[in-house]
């Protein structure tokens, strides 16, 4: 670094900056001292990044809504996975866990924890008091990483998660592939201040179009919560008797598949859903939800905080603003 800061004519403290991205360097200036820095074979010394990063202690955020949704119980473990192989750094990660989507309680989280980290992971509300305290935070140099669902609104920030509308063309294209072109459907959906869950009931929507004789009956939200989605289920399938095909948007499968379980198994609708948690696995093996589509909740978590860790050991902003994972049909015989 002191060869690279003589041939430039900068300070050993400019070459840092322009190397890992830190403070305000010309874009000339900068890409002059890469440019040197390559010609001279320039390599970080990985020990010394580590001593570094101990001395700082770099804190990631993480906050999702965990608690009652099992779906995240493979986020953070791939979380946990990735912030394992990096502990010689001292990277520490703090959990702040809700259950459901309160804009003013993730609001407050955020608030709370402004001071204490450099970095957040975070599956966002789509809301505009949300959207407004990331874009403060990234204003104050917090890398933002939204996991598993997007937000509108907020300015240089990186997604890792799947394609939720692609996933709801696929569902919608499923339930066509298995029950042909005539269905009378319910849509099962977490909230529509998610955008990903939006997004995907806009694709099934979409594709829906398509299909000659498919008429949706009703869309019930439940907040992820298996109880308010079996009462839901439960009154629905009451009042709409025709109804022979669900399609469950996000989490809540092991209470609607309950309140199907409540009438004769010949006037059973048909159940499609997402994820592979081990209550629809349950459900899958009693015959109950026919499929599923999977969006590899692990790789979500540890590719998250791999991105955090490169940014604040090595200065490095992720490559590309989407990290998207690939829609998967899972069938019982390929979990």
């Amino acid at each position: 670094m002191k060869s690279i800061a003589e041939i430039c004519g900068v300070s050993r403290g400019t070459v840092d900056r322009a190397l890992n991205g830190r403070g305000r360097v010309s874009k000339e200036t900068a890409d002059n001292i890469r440019k040197v820095a390559r010609q001279l074979g320039y390599q970080p010394n990985p020990a010394g990044k580590a001593l570094a990063a101990r001395k700082t202690c770099p804190v990631i955020g993480v906050v999702i809504p965990a608690k009652g949704n099992q779906f995240f119980d493979e986020v953070i473990r791939g979380m946990e996975e990735a912030a394992g192989e990096y502990e010689i750094y001292g990277l520490q990660i703090k959990y702040y866990t809700v259950k459901g989507y309160d804009v003013q309680e993730q609001l407050g989280i955020l608030q709370r924890i402004e001071p204490e980290i450099q970095a957040l992971v975070i599956c966002p509300i789509n809301d505009t008091l949300i959207a407004r305290q990331l874009n403060h935070m990234l204003n104050k140099g917090i890398l933002v990483i939204t996991v598993n669902n997007d937000i509108d609104g907020a300015g240089q920030h990186y997604y890792v998660g799947s394609d939720y509308h692609s996933g709801g063309t696929t569902a919608c294209a499923l339930l066509e592939a298995l029950l042909g072109t005539s269905a009378r459907i319910a849509l099962v959906v977490g909230s529509k201040n998610v955008l990903g869950h939006r997004q995907r009931l806009e694709g099934f929507q979409q594709r829906m179009c398509q299909v000659a004789d498919f008429q949706l009956i009703d869309v019930i939200e439940h907040e992820d919560d298996d109880i308010l989605a079996y009462d839901v289920m439960c009154r629905l399938l009451r009042e709409h008797p025709e109804i022979n095909a669900i399609s469950i948007l996000a989490a809540g499968a092991y209470g609607v598949c309950r309140a199907v379980m409540q009438l004769p198994e010949e006037k059973r609708p048909l159940v499609i859903g997402f994820d592979t948690v081990p209550t629809t696995v349950e459900m899958m093996k009693k015959g109950l939800i026919k499929a599923t589509i999977y969006q590899h909740p692990y790789r979500q978590g540890y590719t998250a905080i791999n991105k955090a860790f490169e940014y604040l050991v090595h200065g490095r902003r992720p490559d590309k603003e989407a990290y998207i994972l690939k829609n998967e049909i899972k069938l019982l015989e390929n979990l």
